[in-house]
């Protein structure tokens, strides 16, 4: 409230995402702002000045709206405005930059679709639950908002306030700048910092406790580890990466976050053989191979190059290859593909293509039906598959495919896996008017 307690502005609802907004670039240029205020010398001019308001003050002032905000405040800082105007110049001049961004460090410049991206947490149910999890962040001092209904809400987020995502079971949200690298639940394995969309193939995939599964292209590991929470520590995992650096991270990260029951193969998944007695057993693969990348979003200043046709050429050929490698496996069930690519002919051709060549063995599944984005029209079917973007999901750029094997006579296939089932969405899997499933805490707790 300002002078008199009347209402600021800023405290209205319709202003969150501007708070938000100034909130976040007032952090992010923290270390230029405390240049500022040392070089103009005003926090020794207006001793009573708080520091952390000073900085919000001089953002908005010299970097933002013009001071939309302030209360009695706002007539003290444009009071050194010139002052303030000429050490800016001063700094620019000294770094030899133009533009007010060129003052960050590299590693602080985000991008546009990194700034509206929030930071996703997995809850590893191998060690805790989202129930304990959410307690401990509390008692850290973060304010929990309860369960998203909308994406909008996602957006509004800042602060210390998180929500439960409206999609996925363990998935806490939390706003993008949010860093919790230090934080004990991450170093002990507890949480997973895994964006939403990468979370996605484990969870349409959704195999039962006890089957076997490969992850065929499986580093950096966190994928593995969600197939094992979802396994429950209880089957087999059989992961493959031909990189012996990423097989050893992957093994620690696995080791960190309670895996068992998986075996790691520094191999490359197109030399394993379907035939070996060792895979009889395999009913699902997860199938994330290499791609452009070009739906990650970009954290720092650099932009790569898109790619070219003849590259892109060149990785749906070993996409198809390998996709039909992993359909090849004779008690193969279920297979989620996946690439973190935005382009058709890495995602939706790929696919088509593959489903051409095995005829009427394989089908799509319509993976999620209740996710926003779906698969390019490219072909009939096409809209079973889903995507993500930063734009209308708020997360990475993704594209996931379900397929199943056909079996003369059987049922229409699941349109969710079994993750899904026991975690119903709104409207899914339930009777009208059902109360939902209380959720079994798990032992262990955070302490």
């Amino acid at each position: 409230r300002g002078p008199g307690g009347a209402r600021s502005p800023l405290n209205a609802p319709q202003h969150v995402r501007q708070l938000y907004a100034l909130v976040s670039e007032t952090l992010r240029y923290a270390s230029v702002l405390e240049k500022l205020l040392d070089g103009a010398a005003l926090l020794q001019a207006e001793k009573k000045l708080p520091p952390q308001l000073a900085k919000v003050l001089v953002y908005d002032l010299l970097f933002g709206k013009g001071l939309k905000c302030g209360g009695r405040w706002k007539a003290l800082a444009r009071r050194h405005r010139a002052r303030l105007e000429a050490e800016l110049a001063r700094m620019k001049v000294r770094h030899k930059v133009s533009r007010n961004e060129d003052l960050l460090a590299p590693e602080q410049v985000v991008s546009p679709a990194a700034s509206q991206v929030p930071r996703y947490v997995r809850v590893n149910t191998l060690k805790t639950c989202v129930d304990d999890v959410i307690d401990f962040f509390k008692r850290q001092g973060y304010t929990y908002l309860g369960k998203a209904t909308s994406v909008e809400e996602l957006k509004a987020l800042f602060g210390k306030k998180f929500l439960l995502d409206l999609h996925l079971p363990e998935l806490l949200v939390f706003p993008s700048q949010t860093d919790l690298h230090d934080n004990l639940l991450y170093t002990s394995g507890h949480i997973i910092l895994q964006d939403k969309a990468s979370c996605l193939p484990a969870f349409l995939l959704g195999p039962v406790a006890g089957s076997h599964v490969i992850d065929a292209c499986a580093a950096p590991g966190n994928k593995t580890s969600h197939l094992a929470a979802i396994l429950k520590n209880k089957g087999q995992i059989f992961a493959f990466d031909v990189d012996p650096k990423r097989v050893a991270a992957m093994n620690t990260l696995l080791t960190r976050a309670g895996v068992t029951g998986c075996q790691l193969a520094q191999q490359d998944f197109l030399t394993v053989d379907p035939r070996d007695p060792k895979y009889s057993r395999v009913t699902h693969i997860l199938l994330d191979p290499s791609c452009s990348g070009s739906g990650m979003v970009t954290r720092g200043p650099v932009q790569e190059a898109a790619p070219s046709a003849e590259r892109l050429q060149a990785l749906a050929g070993f996409q198809r290859r390998v996709l039909n490698h992993a359909l090849s496996f004779p008690a193969l069930r279920r297979l989620v593909y996946s690439t973190c690519s935005l382009h058709q002919e890495e995602n939706e051709d790929v696919v088509q293509a593959v489903l051409q060549e095995w005829g009427s063995a394989f089908r799509l599944v319509t993976a999620f039906p209740s996710w926003p984005c779906r698969g390019l029209g490219a072909f009939s079917g096409a809209e079973s598959c889903l995507r993500a973007s930063p734009a209308e999901t708020l997360t990475h750029g993704f594209f996931v495919a379900v397929l199943e094997r056909c079996r003369e006579g059987a049922a229409a296939p699941s349109s969710l896996p079994a993750a899904a089932k026991e975690n119903p969405q709104p409207g899914e899997g339930t009777e009208p008017g059902a109360a939902p499933k209380k959720r079994k805490k798990k032992k262990q707790r955070v302490k």
